[in-house]
């Protein structure tokens, strides 16, 4: 394969994957190609219903779950298939294009997703704090343009994250301790001084995420706050049902890349197992969480499979 960078020899990357002990390779194995066939199946089936649903995919919030179903079901597939392939005996080695895709996918569905959090916290915020104002303020025209801002900006924190990183010498080991073409682990092998790379990943991403973070809390903050004045238990009910859910997401994803990216230079054992909830278990939790937790979404599936079942009796 061609060089991509003219002080680069590297050819290709070897990923020596998640530790493990042997005689658990093939149980590893089966339970992270189960993890994968059910995330697929599980965001599909949410981005299915959204869609087929008149009544949720005229909503923003479901909107914004549909497109974080899509988001889960590529950036699962980014990441575990590679997984998956570390526990058998084929060739660990990812050709150098190969891996400069892997990290720039990786940041561009990472980042999106971050931003897409931030905006499903604002929507429940407006939708539970500004109830009246709620269809002025977040309606499907803007709920679609503030979506497609978070896909650019997350293209673009991708593109400067991979250029930042590649535009370095890589002439030396070309063994990536970790289960995937990362930021941090990558660097490791880079021929050069990696001081400006590292602080721009902490700047970039660690401040990106922590801010993201920071906004998510305040506006559950003030959701919290404004549940609490709800007269009904039912309303309560209801209300912390659907936040506490997209709260639990929330955290699992960012307590991780907070905990990665804001040490910078850091060589632990524990980041590559820290680093599985944010890669692997999110995706897998977002469409149990918000199907067995959200009546919206359940009376929708039950209408659709009710819907179906009358079409087959009256052929």
């Amino acid at each position: 394969m061609e060089n991509t960078s003219l002080n680069t020899i590297v050819t290709d990357f070897i990923l020596l994957g998640l530790p493990h002990p042997q005689n658990l390779r093939i149980f590893l194995f089966l339970v992270f190609f189960i993890i994968y066939i059910l995330t697929q199946l599980g965001n599909l089936l949410i981005l299915l219903t959204v869609w087929a649903d008149p009544k949720l995919h005229a909503r923003p919030m479901y909107i914004l779950l549909g497109v974080l179903s899509f988001l889960d079901m590529w950036l699962s597939s980014v990441i575990v298939p590679r997984i998956i392939l570390n526990f058998t005996p084929s060739s660990k080695a990812i050709p150098f294009g190969g891996c400069v895709a892997q990290l720039y996918a990786f940041h561009f569905l990472g980042s999106t997703q971050c931003f897409l959090y931030t905006l499903m916290a604002y929507d429940r915020f407006l939708a539970i704090c500004r109830p009246l104002r709620y269809p002025m303020l977040m309606n499907g025209k803007l709920c679609a343009i503030l979506v497609a801002g978070a896909w650019v900006a997350g293209s673009i924190h991708g593109s400067i994250q991979a250029i930042l990183t590649f535009r370095l010498p890589y002439c030396g080991p070309n063994q990536v301790d970790y289960f995937f073409c990362d930021i941090p682990a990558v660097l490791r092998l880079a021929c050069a001084d990696t001081t400006v790379n590292e602080l721009v990943t902490f700047v970039d991403i660690g401040m990106m995420a922590s801010s993201c973070f920071m906004l998510i809390l305040l506006s559950y903050a003030n959701i919290v706050h404004a549940i609490l004045k709800i007269r009904t238990a039912d309303g309560r009910r209801r209300a912390f049902s659907t936040c506490g859910s997209h709260l639990t997401v929330v955290t699992v994803y960012y307590v991780p890349c907070v905990f990665i990216y804001l040490r910078p230079g850091s060589t632990s054992p524990l980041d590559g197992v820290v680093a599985v909830f944010y890669t692997v278990v999110t995706p897998l939790l977002n469409p149990l969480i918000y199907t067995l937790r959200n009546q919206e979404v359940k009376s929708a599936l039950k209408r659709i499979t009710a819907g179906r079942g009358a079409a087959s009796e009256n052929k």
